[in-house]
C-alpha cells in the first residue's frame, strides 16, 4: 500500500517537483522534500500534512555539489529512512554560448542533471529490487532528444538523463521496480528565469503548467511506463 511506502522528491520546492509532492502525498506517500531552500520546503510540508494528513519530512541539502547525494543518502542511513520511490526532479540550466558561460558553473549543472541523478539511483535502487516494489521517476526534457545550441551542456545533460533512465528500465524489468523519464517540453515554472532563457522562442506563447506536467508523469511512471512525453505536441513515440 502507498500509505506505507516513502517517496524522496529532489528539487521540491518548486514548480514540477513541488506538484509531484502533492500527489504522492494525496495517495498516502510518507514524503521527503529535498532542495537547498529549506524555508520554501517548510511551507510545502506544512501544506502536504495539512492537506492530506501524511509524514512530511524536510531535508536542506545542495546536490549541485560534489558528494552531494552521498550526504543526502548518509542522513537518510542515519534517520533509518527506507525510501520506495526516487524522483529525481533536481536541475538547472543556462542559456548561453558553451565558450562564454562560466564553466564551475556548467559543471555544476552536470553534477546536478546528471552526477546526482545517477548517485541516488544507485544508492537507493538495489534496495528497492530487493524489496520487489518501488520505482523512479527522472525528470528529463525535450531537450534530451536534440541538440541544444546556446544551452549545449543543459540539452546534453538532459540526452544522458532520457538514455540512462531507459537503459536501467529494461535492466530492472521483472523485478516489480519501475523506473521512468518524464520528458516535459516548455513549461510554466521558474526554469526560464533562473536559465536566463525567458525571452528565448520556446518559452512563448501557451506553456503547459507544472500541475499538467506532474499529473502527466505520475499517471505514466505509475501504469509503468519507461517513458513519457508530457504534452501531445511533444509526443515522438
Amino acid at each position: 500500500m502507498a500509505s506505507s511506502q516513502t517517496v524522496l522528491i529532489t528539487g521540491a520546492s518548486s514548480g514540477i517537483g513541488r506538484r509531484l509532492a502533492h500527489l504522492f502525498a494525496r495517495d498516502g506517500y510518507r514524503v521527503i522534500l529535498a532542495a537547498r531552500r529549506a524555508t520554501t520546503l517548510e511551507t510545502l510540508r506544512a501544506e502536504l500534512v495539512a492537506a492530506y494528513r501524511t509524514a512530511a519530512h524536510v531535508v536542506s541539502i545542495d546536490l549541485a555539489t560534489e558528494g552531494g547525494a552521498d550526504l543526502l543518502n548518509a542522513q537518510l542511513l542515519r534517520d533509518r529512512v527506507s525510501v520506495d520511490v526516487l524522483v529525481n526532479n533536481a536541475g538547472f540550466g543556462m542559456q548561453g554560448a558553451f565558450a562564454e558561460l562560466p564553466l564551475d558553473r556548467q559543471l555544476q549543472m552536470m553534477t546536478l542533471n546528471m552526477m546526482s541523478l545517477v548517485s541516488l539511483t544507485r544508492l537507493l535502487l538495489p534496495p528497492m529490487v530487493q524489496r520487489g516494489r518501488g520505482g523512479v521517476l527522472n525528470v528529463g526534457s525535450m531537450a534530451g532528444f536534440q541538440p541544444g545550441p546556446f544551452m549545449a551542456v543543459y540539452y546534453a545533460t538532459k540526452a544522458f538523463v532520457v538514455s540512462f533512465s531507459e537503459a536501467v528500465a529494461d535492466e530492472v524489468k521483472g523485478t516489480g521496480v519501475v523506473v521512468t523519464c518524464l520528458a516535459p517540453g516548455p513549461t510554466s515554472t521558474n526554469f526560464a528565469a533562473e536559465a536566463g532563457a525567458t525571452h528565448a522562442p520556446m518559452f512563448q506563447g501557451e506553456l503547459m503548467t507544472a500541475d499538467e506536467v506532474a499529473r502527466i508523469g505520475y499517471d505514466g511512471w505509475k501504469r509503468g511506463k519507461s517513458l513519457v512525453i508530457a504534452g501531445g505536441r511533444n509526443r515522438r513515440r
